[in-house]
This record gives C-alpha cells, sequence and structure tokens, in this order.
C-alpha cells in the first residue's frame, strides 16, 4: 500500500501503462478500462499497472457517515484484478492529507513519480482535491511525460443505464440478483461463516446452513433466492436461501435477520466453515404461515423453482 508522501524512486519501476480508479466491484467497466491499459502495455512494450485506493473516499471525506459496503472488498478486489492478469497493482492509502494533493500534485507524485507512461480511465474519473482534475486537465497536468486514453461510458443491454458501483448496489438493495451477472461478468458473491441456529430446519426435513456474513459485504433484502453455496476449496452446491426473521417460528423478531442456506442433497456438519454465497435471483418474499405443514408446502415450491431455474439458465 502507498501512503502519502509518496517516497519512492521511479528507478524502481519499469515504464508502466496504468489504469485509474477505485474499481468497487471490478464490473465490466472497471475491466474495459483495465483491459485497455493492459493492451497499450502489450502494444507499446510497458508492465502493466492498476492504482485503486482505500478506504472508499467517501468515507475519508465524511460523505457517507454510515460507512459504504463494498460490492469487493480490498481482498477480493485484489484477487479479481490479478485475474485480468496485471504486472503492478498500487494501493493509495486514501487519508486526509492525500485528498488534500492538488491535481498537479497528485500528477507529479503518483503517476510520473511511479514512472508512468500511459494513463488509462473512465470518461468520468476525477483526481486531486475536490476532484478539480478531470481527463480534459490530465493532458495539461502531464507535463508532457505521459500519454492518456479514456474509456467511453459503457451502458447495459436493457435501458442503457450506465455500467456502475452505484447501479450494483441499487440493484443489490432492491434484490435484484439476476440482473447482476450482466453487470459484473459473474454471479455476485459475498463471503461468511456457518454458525449453529436454532437447528428447527432439520427436525422439517431441511438442514439449513446458518452463516453470519461478512460486515464488509453488501446482502441483499429480505426474502427467498436461488443461490450456490461452496466451502472453502470444495465445489459449487445447489440451494436455496432464506434472509429474514422466521416469522413462523419467531413472536419477537431476532435483532438483524438471518441467512439460512438449504443446499439440496448435503447434509453434512459444517460449523465454523468459510463458505462463499452466489446470489442467483430473487424468488419470493419472506412469508409468515400458518404451521409447519404450509412452510414444508412451500419450502418444496421454493425448491422446484431454484431447480427450474438452474436448469433453464444452465448452471
Amino acid at each position: 500500500m502507498l501512503d502519502f508522501p509518496l517516497h519512492k524512486n521511479n528507478n524502481e519501476l519499469p515504464p508502466l501503462a496504468m489504469a485509474l480508479g477505485y474499481f468497487d466491484g471490478v464490473h465490466l467497466g472497471h475491466q474495459k478500462v483495465i483491459l485497455a491499459a493492459k493492451e497499450f502495455a502489450q502494444n507499446n512494450g510497458l508492465k502493466c499497472a492498476v492504482m485503486t485506493f482505500d478506504p472508499h473516499p467517501s468515507v475519508v471525506l465524511k460523505k457517507n457517515n454510515g460507512g459504504i459496503q463494498n460490492i469487493t472488498p480490498l481482498k477480493d478486489k485484489i484477487q479479481l484484478i490479478k485475474e485480468l492478469g496485471i504486472d503492478y497493482l498500487f494501493i493509495v492509502h486514501f487519508t486526509e492529507d492525500f485528498a488534500s494533493l492538488h491535481p498537479q500534485e497528485f500528477v507529479d507524485q503518483y503517476i510520473i513519480g511511479l514512472n508512468v507512461k500511459h494513463v488509462v480511465a473512465g470518461f468520468d474519473y476525477t483526481y486531486g482535491r475536490m476532484g478539480k482534475g478531470t481527463m480534459e486537465t490530465l493532458p495539461f497536468h502531464s507535463r508532457d511525460k505521459f500519454t492518456s486514453s479514456v474509456v467511453p461510458k459503457l451502458t447495459n443491454a436493457d435501458g442503457g443505464e450506465k455500467v456502475s458501483s452505484t447501479l450494483i448496489r441499487k440493484l443489490l438493495q432492491e434484490g435484484k440478483t439476476k440482473e447482476l451477472h450482466s453487470l459484473l461478468g459473474r454471479y455476485y458473491i459475498s463471503k461468511g461463516i456457518v454458525v449453529h441456529g436454532d437447528k428447527r430446519g432439520r427436525t422439517i426435513g431441511f438442514p439449513t446452513a446458518n452463516v453470519e456474513m461478512e460486515n464488509n459485504f453488501m446482502v441483499p433484502p429480505l426474502g427467498v433466492y436461488a443461490v450456490k453455496m461452496r466451502l472453502s476449496g470444495g465445489k459449487w452446491q445447489k440451494g436455496v436461501c432464506n434472509i429474514g426473521y422466521k416469522p413462523t417460528f419467531k413472536k419477537e423478531a431476532d435483532p438483524k435477520p438471518t441467512v439460512e442456506i438449504h443446499v439440496f442433497d448435503f447434509d453434512e456438519e459444517i460449523y465454523g466453515e468459510n463458505v462463499e454465497v452466489e446470489w442467483h435471483v430473487y424468488l419470493r418474499k419472506e412469508q409468515k404461515f400458518s404451521g409447519i405443514n404450509e412452510l414444508i408446502e412451500q419450502i418444496n415450491k421454493d425448491k422446484l423453482a431454484a431447480y427450474h431455474y438452474f436448469d433453464e439458465n444452465g448452471c
């Protein structure tokens, strides 16, 4: 991680083509920027680099007092960028001091100072104090030490909306998990650990894994979803997930909803295991049933709906 002020001699680094951005989600728009830098590097005898920032600027600048849940926490973002075949990844520790840099100071230290010969960023990328630096001002601030190229807006196929982290967060908050694949280029994944629950599902023939999600991941809203789950190093298993307060059994709501996953054809003790949950499609809202039999009947319907979805989509 790079701290401000930057103490790095550019003689230590080869000439670079660098992609700039926060890249939360590493969605298809981000991938377009990163791969454009990679292509330029390959065509011009340079090494490819990515620069990102941590934590999110809005947290440091107090624009989001409640903090921000990431689509991809830092560790996962690093892995996704690594999978794109990048040579160097620079993670800048975003602080108030760093945010106060004038645009020219940022360029001098963090672009020219890192031996960057070409910069790639999205059309709306800003840099320097109060975001006053833009892709239009970058050639001026470059001091003729590097060139730059701008990646235009990428829109989704349906509504022509910009593919963005903001749109992905909005869809996640609305439970529209099915739409995320076309924006991310993959299914949305969150992570957690299997903890002890009330074990009621086992008594009615539907054992569940009670997953305590890591706080820095976004989780869809209340409801029932078709999902896949896997243990660390294991294979993906199909299932259904209920996020909610179990109103059929609970007279008083828990302080926070539980995430319970019934994995098809799976009955192993996995308490304490780290798991990944791949969110596919929203099936229905959480309901309160008149009794166990009505609940069992609905769970069977949910299983059939999930089986149908997985078969129909070949996943």
